[in-house]
């Protein structure tokens, strides 16, 4: 374990175990500033794309700060999605197997959707972990069966999106519950205005971590554009599909309605297709949520929901049928690819309507290759800006051709006839000279 360079945090053996069993290695940008500031207990907020391994950056200092021998709540961890929070709880499951202490580490999992009599019952014995979304952990504290008072560290995970969905409400009336001199972490993808208050409620001179934006999109990320020159989206992704013949292809929507429709459409061709998107019940979610994790679709079209946090394995494309509105999320759409070190695809249909938002997605420090659709698969194209740098040369040199030729003082009848002559054999030299 000499090169694993999780050493020097010194943790416990069992959680150095842990972490070999994952195949860490070396710590993400965010565990290296997060993890020392946490395991002494002072406050954070952690603003990074998602994929960077944000999870562990607060599960191995919680578990390493942990008492196993008090039998009470220690540490309480919030979701915004059931499917984020039972993710973050199978990881916390994954690191405790490894414990080899007399007692036991408990940790419990609290989403909406599940039989909440049950969970009552087997509180009489309190966790030592708490993870779950704001409103069903907040409903069993304020049904005193769940007791938060003695939990020294709080998480916040996916925080804008918590604002967003409006659970931020729910985070503050269990936050108002725990100790004044509370451990918080947060971590979010933004911090928008609306967010501050909560922060400055609770966090005193919290250390602020900003992963570099221009490292937005993962480095091992291939990021593909293809023109939809007014052809049917669902034609030429069923195309895109066929010819890539993807290990898992997730394809993003803006709408659920339009989810189901690429999804029909795709089913409708012979394809076996998943969708992920809040029309579905819990008991649906859940189901098709299990059945993407054992491989049973080998493409899945989702809304935005799928692209926080949701870490699905093997994800080798990410499709965007068309680009997110709010342009943050195409960040977290492409998330889902190339994560652990693994390399991945991003492919997004466009038209000229997209100009100004691919334009900022460049400005962020995506760099695109233009491609298009063939039988042979995806083959790389000329710049899309090309035509637009053409026109622009040629302004150039008419304008550079009209400044050399003068306009008589007397005009004579043709004159403009001439002229424009007198222009274009100006134009073309000044086209051989550029040449040269």
């Amino acid at each position: 374990m000499s090169g694993n360079q999780f050493n020097q945090f010194n943790l416990k053996p069992y959680l150095l175990k842990a972490i070999e069993s994952l195949g860490f290695t070396k710590p993400t940008e965010i565990q290296e500033q997060m993890i020392p500031t946490a395991l002494k207990g002072g406050s954070a907020i952690g603003q990074s794309r998602t994929g960077t391994g944000k999870t562990h950056s607060y599960l191995l200092p919680i578990l390493e700060r942990l008492e196993p021998g008090r039998q009470e709540v220690q540490a309480v961890i919030t979701a915004p999605t059931r499917e984020l929070a039972s993710q973050i709880h199978q990881q916390f499951l994954k690191a405790v197997e490894h414990y080899e202490g007399d007692e036991t580490i408990v940790v419990r999992n609290y989403i909406g959707g599940t039989d909440k009599q049950k969970s009552i019952e087997k509180l009489r014995v309190q966790p030592h972990i708490v993870i779950g979304t704001p409103s069903r952990i907040f409903s069993l504290v304020d049904e005193q069966a769940l007791f938060v008072h003695t939990a020294t560290t709080l998480v916040v995970d996916e925080a804008d999106l918590m604002l967003d969905m409006g659970f931020l409400e729910d985070v503050d009336r269990i936050a108002s519950r725990m100790p004044e001199k509370l451990q918080m972490l947060v971590f979010s993808a933004t911090i928008p205005e609306k967010l501050k208050p909560f922060l400055k409620k609770y966090m005193e001179n919290p250390k602020y971590i900003h992963i570099d934006p221009r490292k937005k999109a993962a480095e091992n990320l291939e990021h593909l554009l293809l023109p939809s020159r007014h052809k049917s989206r669902k034609e030429i992704v069923f195309n895109v599909l066929q010819v890539i013949n993807p290990y898992l292809a997730i394809v993003f929507t803006n709408t659920k309605k339009m989810a189901d429709e690429v999804a029909d459409y795709l089913i409708e061709k012979g394809m076996k297709v998943g969708r992920v998107h809040g029309n579905l019940n819990p008991r649906e979610r859940k189901k098709m949520m299990k059945q993407i994790q054992d491989l049973d679709y080998q493409y899945i079209v989702a809304t935005d929901l799928a692209a926080r946090g949701i870490d699905i394995e093997g994800v080798s494309h990410v499709i965007n049928y068309e680009l997110p509105t709010d342009l943050d999320f195409y960040i977290h759409r492409v998330g889902r690819t190339a994560r652990a070190n693994l390399s991945g695809t991003a492919l997004t249909v466009y038209d000229t309507s997209d100009e100004d938002a691919l334009n900022r997605l460049e400005k962020m420090g995506i760099v695109f290759k233009h491609v298009d659709v063939s039988k042979d698969g995806l083959v790389e194209i000329g710049d899309r800006n090309k035509r637009k740098t053409r026109k622009k040369q040629e302004d150039e040199t008419d304008k550079i051709a009209r400044s050399i030729v003068k306009t008589p003082r007397k005009v004579k009848p043709g004159y403009k006839k001439k002229i424009n002559e007198e222009i274009a054999k100006v134009r073309k030299r000044q086209n051989r000279l550029k040449r040269k």
